[in-house]
């Protein structure tokens, strides 16, 4: 079965980053295949025998902390989920750089539209699927919506912009 994981962050601190031909390597060294990477931000896309995606992101957050020497959050979709993803954009024909979504662990709900509605300006907002949609109207990191998009407010999750999540969809179409 064909997964995509997504990793949280690749700085492992000093100013060292994962490389993804190593981190492809590690993934083979726990027995997936066909492990391949997508720029160099953290995103891997591999096959493997079906599991339930939490078991896969535990191997992998314990295998990245092992050959890493640091905890990372690592979110795993399955193939299908991920066409599904990418296909439920809910700004569809907008700048891909400008779009987002903050791929989440355990699904959000709509009553996070009040959470982050005084941090909002210009920026469309979305549930779909408990996974958090925006359209920045600009530059991303020109929004003070970030600073209430983190791990602490909203739970584990991860940021991908829309032509990263179209890329991967087409990695594993």
């Amino acid at each position: 079965m064909i997964y995509v994981a997504l990793l949280y962050s690749i700085v492992l601190g000093g100013g060292r980053r994962v490389v993804m031909t190593d981190l492809r390597a590690m993934a083979e060294d726990i027995g997936y295949t066909n492990c391949r990477t997508l720029v160099s931000t953290g995103n891997l896309v591999f096959e493997a025998a079906r599991s339930p995606v939490s078991d896969i992101e535990k191997v992998l957050e314990t295998a990245f902390a092992h050959r890493f020497g640091k905890h990372v959050d690592i979110l795993v979709r399955s193939r299908s989920d991920w066409l599904k993803l990418a296909a439920t954009n809910p700004f569809p024909g907008r700048d891909g750089s400008q779009v987002g979504v903050r791929v989440m662990r355990t699904p959000l709900d709509e009553s996070v539209k009040t959470l982050l509605e005084r941090h909002r300006e210009r920026e469309q907002i979305a549930v779909v699927d408990g996974n958090l949609w925006v359209d920045f109207g600009g530059k991303a990191s020109e929004t003070r919506l970030l600073s209430a998009m983190t791990t602490k407010k909203l739970g584990i999750g991860t940021a991908r912009n829309a032509n990263t999540v179209a890329r991967l969809a087409e990695m594993v179409a």
